[in-house]
């Protein structure tokens, strides 16, 4: 990897270096509030600091990570506020995804969920809520691609980043008998899709959204927000 990366264009060095550090850190794979020390990044991914300390920066833009001078840059322990504020941008932009996506027909990402939805049944019966999580981030993906809407989904996708979504589903999922109320919240999405009911599609979906925030909610430690936190 790291001869790769230096063989490469400058722009394309640092491009590299943040495809990798935000798949780490959307993944889970770096822990919130872990410090990341740019000499030790930059040794890892054989480059010089200077591509790492940019790849940083960009990270912050995307909520992802927090520079604090002459302290050191952590990755972003969101807080219960921020959660909640993301989950409502999530709940708006999926129920309008399921009320498009209803309005389309049968397009191929209808299929796909469809196969979701059976993949899903069989992971709930057997408590594979690792599996589950994966198909449940696939299903909400099938969902916004297929409303055929290029904002709404780059908006989507932003969004997700600073999420950092897989790291958060498992606990959601991890609430008792939460993966068979999701599974059951899907299908009842999707039923609304096929019947091309726009109007209660999206309003499904969005309270789906919000059973699955107050379920993550519930699962998370409590953090001090500060003054006005919710």
């Amino acid at each position: 990897m790291a001869r790769g990366i230096r063989e490469s264009p400058p722009t394309s060095i640092q491009a590299t270096v943040i495809e990798e550090m935000r798949g780490r850190i959307i993944s889970g794979a770096v822990e919130p509030g872990t410090l990341l020390s740019e000499l030790a990044l930059a040794e890892e991914y054989g480059v010089s600091r200077t591509p790492v300390r940019e790849a940083l920066k960009q990270l912050q833009t995307e909520g992802l990570v927090e520079i604090r001078p002459r302290v050191g840059t952590f990755v972003t322990i969101p807080s219960r506020r921020e959660i909640t504020e993301l989950f409502e941008m999530k709940e708006l932009l999926e129920g309008a995804a399921a009320r498009l996506l209803a309005q389309r027909g049968r397009v191929p990402e209808v299929d796909l969920l469809e196969a979701n939805l059976r993949e899903s049944d069989e992971a709930v019966a057997r408590d594979d809520r690792e599996r589950y999580a994966e198909l449940v981030h696939d299903f909400h993906d099938l969902l916004v691609r297929g409303a055929d809407n290029h904002k709404l989904e780059a908006h989507y996708r932003t969004l997700m980043n600073q999420l950092a979504y897989p790291r958060l589903v498992m606990t959601s999922l991890n609430r008792p008998g939460r993966p068979f109320e999701s599974d059951r919240e899907h299908h009842r999405v999707l039923e609304l899709v096929l019947a091309k009911d726009g109007d209660s599609a999206e309003r499904v979906m969005r309270e789906h959204v919000r059973e699955s925030r107050r379920a993550l909610l519930a699962g998370l430690p409590v953090i001090g927000d500060g003054p006005g936190s919710r």
